[in-house]
């Protein structure tokens, strides 16, 4: 349950020292690993009538911090940039909604896998918008990791998924909409990262206030907030300092010394660590068709990541070979 945009890529060294690159990979790798334990973090302390009051709690710890870390550069963004980063911030709120009640009604372990077709969507959605047709390497990929997530979600045999499933998936498409988003606002192209970061957090955190405010919707975070012990104050505290504030700047640290796709490549072990994770510390079975599923999701994924990464080096290099 990632909860920081992707840093604006910088020009970075062309090539990083491999006897140091582990210093500079080891923490990306602990971002990929928090955000893994997240999803069983945010089943722990969550159930359906605290979601939005977590979800408050949650992201109003950290945001003071990210204003005053980035004071100076949130006031130099213009009226455009505002409200850029406030829309993508309502769409923000919707996947954070999308996936916390999902987690509540389904496993750690099919949060994190299921959520991983973000990498697989993405691409297929950007191919359908621009009216490219993608290449044949990654349309098998595609297939092969939608197979992988009808198995994972047979694990106990073959019947409907579940309500939190299904909100997964509702999740994974929505944080692809929201990437596709983020690319063609143009007023957001040349924000400051955490500036971005800082205001789409700041417009979700007011949704999840007035949802809280209305009735009907669950608890409030008051009462939940002075109704939790000493093991669900530490669930928040590492979703919103680990998950939260760790991860952002850890991003933005690591990809000003090494490159956006290696920094992309070692995040997307994500899933790896949500299904450990899951299986683990929170005693989830997946049984032979989950485990055959989140085989096949984990390969798929990594196919094609690796395909639209060499489709877009190609593409890359003849835009670069034509200016």
């Amino acid at each position: 349950m990632s909860a920081a945009v992707a840093p604006v890529p910088v020009p970075v060294p062309a090539l990083v020292p491999s006897r140091r690159a582990w210093l500079t990979d080891l923490p990306v790798l602990a971002v990929a690993a928090v955000w893994g334990a997240s999803y069983l973090a945010a089943k722990g302390i969550t159930t359906t009538h605290t979601v939005i009051a977590v979800l408050v709690l949650r992201f109003a710890i950290v945001l003071p911090v990210l204003v005053v870390a980035g004071w100076r550069k949130l006031r130099a963004l213009t009226g455009a940039q505002w409200r850029g980063a406030g829309l993508l911030g309502l769409m923000l709120s919707g996947i954070f909604l999308l996936e916390t009640y999902g987690v509540v009604h389904t496993s750690a372990t099919n949060a994190g896998l299921i959520i991983s077709l973000t990498m697989i969507f993405t691409p297929l959605a950007e191919a359908a918008v621009t009216r490219v047709r993608p290449p044949a390497s990654f349309v098998a990929a595609a297939g092969l990791s939608v197979a992988g997530v009808i198995l994972l979600t047979q694990g106990g045999g073959f019947t409907s998924p579940s309500g939190g499933d299904l909100l997964m998936l509702l999740a994974a498409l929505a944080r692809t909409a929201h990437v596709l988003a983020m690319a063609r606002i143009k007023a957001v192209r040349s924000a400051d990262s955490l500036s971005l970061t800082t205001v789409q957090l700041g417009s979700a955190v007011a949704v999840f206030v007035v949802l809280a405010a209305l009735p009907g919707t669950g608890a409030s975070p008051w009462s939940v907030a002075a109704d939790f012990g000493p093991r669900e104050w530490a669930g928040l505290v590492f979703l919103s300092v680990f998950c939260t504030l760790f991860a952002f700047f850890v991003q933005m640290w690591s990809v000003r010394r090494t490159s956006p796709s290696r920094v992309s490549l070692l995040l997307g072990t994500e899933p790896l660590w949500a299904a450990a994770v899951g299986i683990g510390l929170g005693g989830e079975r997946l049984g032979v068709l989950g485990v055959a599923g989140a085989v096949l999701v984990l390969a798929g994924t990594a196919w094609g990541r690796r395909s639209a990464d060499r489709d877009r080096a190609g593409g890359g290099e003849a835009g670069a070979t034509a200016s």
